[in-house]
């Protein structure tokens, strides 16, 4: 129930704040709009897990943001690195299917998806198949 409650309240945050969201650029009425054909970069997977990936890193350099907000592409042959998570972070799979690993387990993950990996567990993911993963990434400085 906790892990629900979490997520509502992650969604529930995310969509105000794309509601308050003007669709023009600008800094002075309490707003800002980022592209994601602005901030795109093509760099290897996260936490070592190498391949090619496109990232999408929203509003990094606001110095006093503590929400990280970013889309990242998997290709087939690259992963999010197998990695130990120091706070709370969720995956939503916007596109495609992949393999989640957990803690030593590993399960399928798909379009809708979301997953809570909490502090202190492990976690790396990777497209399953031919096909790119597309996920977005959510968690507090």
């Amino acid at each position: 129930m906790k892990k629900a409650s979490l997520l509502l309240s992650f969604f529930c945050g995310v969509l105000v704040t794309l509601a308050t969201v003007s669709f023009s650029k600008g800094t002075s009425e309490g707003y800002i709009v980022e592209s994601e054909k602005d901030i795109a970069r093509q760099e290897p997977g996260s936490h070592n897990g190498g391949g090619l990936t496109t990232a999408y890193s929203f509003f990094s350099k606001l110095t006093d943001l503590q929400l990280v907000f970013r889309k990242r592409v998997l290709r087939p042959g690259s992963s999010i690195g197998y990695h130990l998570q120091k706070e709370d972070e969720i995956y939503y799979i916007l596109q495609g299917e992949g393999e989640m690993s957990m803690n030593g387990k590993t399960f399928p993950v798909k379009a809708g998806d979301a997953v809570l990996t909490r502090p202190g567990n492990s976690h790396g993911l990777k497209p399953a198949g031919k096909d790119s993963l597309t996920v977005l990434i959510n968690y507090l400085k």
